[in-house]
């Protein structure tokens, strides 16, 4: 894949991953009864939304900038790790939401490392 290609098609993973994390802490802001439900059978307090919307939209801010997009991928990867250990803790393994998590963290790295020489230099793919 020539560079031009690789660095769009990072464009596109991470936009997409920045859309999804901006979704969810929005939905988490604004419809906090409707993640209720989600957050109880995990066991999270409800009144939680107000501190998961706020980080979520903090982590995929971090990570849209391309100076601290490293710490946003970090970000990101953490909360989507505990998200997936959340699922796990109640035996919903391979559940959509752990699922969805999964994917998510994946392009998140792949679209980091597909537009980002620094990432593609620490860890080099040979073929």
């Amino acid at each position: 894949m020539t560079l031009h290609r690789s660095l769009w098609a990072g464009r596109i993973l991470s936009a997409i991953v920045v859309v999804a994390l901006v979704a969810d802490g929005t939905i988490q802001l604004l419809v906090p009864a409707q993640v209720a439900g989600m957050l109880r059978e995990t066991g999270f307090a409800v009144d939680l939304t107000r501190t998961v919307g706020p980080t979520i939209l903090v982590c995929a801010i971090f990570y849209a900038i391309p100076a601290t997009s490293v710490l946003g991928a970090i970000l990101v990867t953490g909360f989507l790790g505990g998200a997936i250990c959340a699922h796990v803790r109640i035996g919903e393994l391979g559940s959509p939401p752990e699922l969805i998590s999964l994917l998510l963290g994946a392009m998140t790295w792949g679209g980091l490392y597909a537009r980002d020489p620094r990432i593609r230099a620490l860890l080099p793919i040979v073929h």
